[in-house]
């Protein structure tokens, strides 16, 4: 019997040691998929750089592509999806008042995910822009779209943040905390609030390793979102009509919450 046993704890621990090391590259923090192990599962759809395929979003992602390859030097670039877009619909007014004076740049496609913005740094890179600054706020659309869970979105928006960080030296990166979404409390919430936390730990840990080399952190975080909630975790529509994209008094407040920080 103890023989029996013994022989079944070493097929075991054999298992186990298999398991372990074909964990996928990306589990282990973020890398992109030049990165993986030749035989590992593949990377996440949320870091595998993908161009926008929907003919409505093409004509866009060619302008951005443009404005990133000849626009002059800003010292403000905004990245991201629709939200970052529309601050040339209802966040137009605040744009050319607040916003335009600091030299800024839109960055935002409308549907926009993870995979979408590292394949535009990866065809125009900004670092030409010599922006001082990189505000971003991506993420939504991966968890809204049903392509990746949190675990693959946090993977996402971290790539992308590295990415910029790698791309623009001399800006600091201002990552937006994802956005709630829905009228009311809802399971997507719950996994929005856990990315968030994990983007708050990462920006703290990179605060404390610049802290001890004497240098400027590389990352901020904006936790903007909770402003457009009622303390009861509803959304107004003088907020997000449709629960999702900001209204002109929400560009406002994201106007307040980021002019500050980025003068």
């Amino acid at each position: 019997m103890i023989v029996g046993m013994n022989a079944t704890l070493k097929m075991l621990s054999a298992t186990l040691a298999i398991a372990f090391v074909s964990l996928p590259a990306w589990a282990d923090g973020i890398t992109t998929p030049q990165d993986g192990v030749a035989g590992s599962p593949p990377p996440p759809v949320s870091v595998v750089p993908a161009p926008r395929t929907e003919q409505w979003a093409v004509a866009r992602e060619a302008e951005l592509l443009r404005r990133a390859r000849e626009s002059g030097p800003h010292d403000v670039v905004f990245v991201g999806d629709s939200i970052t877009q529309a601050w040339e619909g209802p966040g137009a007014g605040t744009w050319k008042a607040r916003i335009a004076p600091l030299n800024a740049l839109n960055l935002g496609n409308s549907g926009d995910r993870t995979e979408h913005v590292l394949w535009r740094l990866q065809e125009a890179p900004l670092t030409r822009l010599n922006a001082k600054h990189v505000v971003l706020l991506i993420g939504t659309n991966n968890l809204g779209h049903g392509t990746s869970d949190a675990v693959e979105t946090l993977a996402g928006v971290t790539t992308v943040a590295e990415t910029l960080a790698k791309q623009c030296p001399g800006a600091t990166i201002h990552i937006l905390e994802i956005f709630p979404r829905g009228e009311r409390i809802n399971p997507m919430r719950g996994d929005i609030c856990q990315i968030n936390q994990a983007l708050r730990a990462m920006v703290a840990k990179e605060e404390a390793a610049a802290g001890k080399a004497g240098r400027p952190a590389r990352f901020t975080i904006q936790p903007l979102g909770d402003s457009f909630m009622r303390p009861d975790g509803t959304i107004s529509k003088t907020m997000m009509p449709d629960f999702l994209h900001l209204t002109p008094d929400a560009y406002e407040m994201w106007a307040d919450a980021i002019v500050p920080v980025v003068k």
